[in-house]
């Protein structure tokens, strides 16, 4: 399944550029993720813990930068991990094209996500809500987390994100679904919108 978002940070393109280079300070950013072991250049070893809804799950795997194009600033990225207590595995191509904008820079963030076991019990909407929630998060830390660089603090004096809290994205998914139905029945029709 393929999910698009898009993050617009403060920092101009050079500065999120050099930043997105340091591929374990990125997955700092992201909930409930680490890369704690570096495998060798470009490819890394980690876990990534997420709940959805009754189900937790903790994901043991690799990252490997496949793509690191410096002229048009686009990073492509292959991950796949396996739940540790065997309740399914995930595969993702990750596709991250910075560009420019007036207020700084705007990442353009493709995700082609591959689920079985477990979380493939989820509908697409679900797990579109979870990812869409997962990555506002992701947002806001990396902002945090490029402001305090800013600032002159060190990389490895900055927290990573703390785990994503299960019933806090439940919550906020469900909300955006309800939102959809809503929009759906009492709002006029946009195809922009689907």
């Amino acid at each position: 399944m393929l999910i698009k978002n898009t993050i617009e940070v403060d920092q101009p393109i050079d500065e999120v550029w050099e930043f997105c280079q340091n591929v374990p300070q990125v997955a700092a950013c992201l909930p409930g993720a680490q890369l704690n072991e570096e495998l060798g250049p470009d490819h890394y070893a980690g876990k990534v813990g997420i709940s959805m809804g009754p189900v937790k799950m903790q994901f043991a795997g690799t990252a490997k930068v496949s793509e690191r194009d410096h002229e048009n600033k686009t990073l492509v990225i292959d991950a796949t991990g396996s739940d540790e207590k065997g309740q399914g595995q995930a595969a993702l191509g990750l596709v991250v094209k910075l560009v420019p904008t007036a207020g700084g820079t705007r990442l353009e963030v493709e995700q082609d996500i591959e689920l079985s076991g477990a979380a493939a019990q989820y509908g697409r909407g679900m797990i579109g809500d979870v990812s869409q929630v997962l990555m506002s998060d992701f947002a806001a830390n990396m902002q945090a987390r490029l402001d305090a660089m800013s600032r002159g603090v060190g990389a490895d004096q900055i927290q990573g994100a703390r785990s994503a809290s299960g019933f806090a994205i439940g919550l906020r998914a469900a909300w955006m679904a309800l939102m959809r139905v809503v929009r759906r029945f009492f709002m006029p029709y946009d195809p922009s919108r689907i």
